[in-house]
Order: C-alpha cells, then sequence, then structure tokens
C-alpha cells in the first residue's frame, strides 16, 4: 500500500473503489452511497475488512459490496427492521442480517432505501438506550448493596 493510499480518508477510498467499478455495478453503488449517507448527516462512512465500505450511527447500519453479477447493501440488524416497501430481497436465512442485492437493470427506490436507513438508526438508538438503562439500574443496585 502506497503512503498515498494510507493518507486517503475513508470517503476517498470508498470514492476510488466506486470509481474502478466501471459497470453498472458502479453506477448501482454509487446510488446507494448517496441515499444512505443522505438519509442522515450523521451518519459516518468508514472502509474496512480489505475494502468494504461500512456505515453507520450510534451502531452498525450496513454495507455495501459489489460482486460479480450484483450489487449487495446488507443490513446489520435487518431482521429487526420492518421493511413496508419490500426493499429486502436476500438473507432471510438468519435472525439479524437482511439484504437488498441489486442486479444489472434495477432501480434504486431512493425514498424507500432512506427510510429503512432511518429505521436502521432509530433500532440502534433504541439499542443503545436500553443499555444505558440496564447500566443505570446495575449501578443503582451496586450501591443499595453497599449500603
Amino acid at each position: 500500500m502506497s503512503k498515498s493510499t494510507k493518507a486517503m480518508s475513508d470517503s476517498g477510498k470508498v470514492d476510488q473503489l466506486i470509481a474502478g467499478i466501471t459497470d453498472w455495478r458502479g453506477n448501482i453503488f454509487a446510488i446507494v452511497r448517496k441515499a444512505v449517507l443522505g438519509a442522515d448527516e450523521e451518519i459516518i462512512e468508514e472502509f474496512k475488512w480489505r475494502g468494504t465500505p461500512l456505515w453507520s450511527r450510534d451502531g452498525m447500519i450496513a454495507v455495501g459490496n459489489a460482486f460479480k453479477g450484483k450489487f449487495k447493501l446488507t443490513f446489520a440488524y435487518g431482521a429487526k427492521l420492518a421493511d413496508p416497501d419490500k426493499l429486502f430481497n436476500a438473507d432471510f436465512a438468519g435472525n439479524t442480517r437482511r439484504a437488498i442485492e441489486f442486479f444489472e437493470g434495477d432501480k434504486v427506490d431512493i425514498a424507500a432505501l432512506k427510510k429503512l436507513v432511518r429505521a436502521a438508526i432509530e433500532y440502534n438508538q433504541s439499542k443503545l438506550k436500553k443499555k444505558a438503562q440496564a447500566k443505570k439500574k446495575a449501578q443503582a443496585k451496586a450501591r443499595k448493596s453497599k449500603k
């Protein structure tokens, strides 16, 4: 890895990754990325696991990957999210993740995707609230037992 690649921001690395995908998958990737980032101004974009873009806010939202013949957006806690627009079309076997697979010719429903991203953020924030409440209860219980 060159020094210039190491110094590049995560968003710059994602830009570079997308630019290197010169077929329809790169176009879908760019549209999906813009929609995800446009759903909430506090979303953080990272470059993880040997070149996988990851988007998070108060926890992981989703990762995006271009595979042979498809682009896949995998939501970390997709199984916990309502999907009224029926965007999820893959990874139904488990109890955690869900994915949207895009194939050549597919259109991105930007409004529905943004709604799903916001639902993922709300889920992450609800988990944080539950953890904070549990921690408060444990601290109060510990204080009571010391008395």
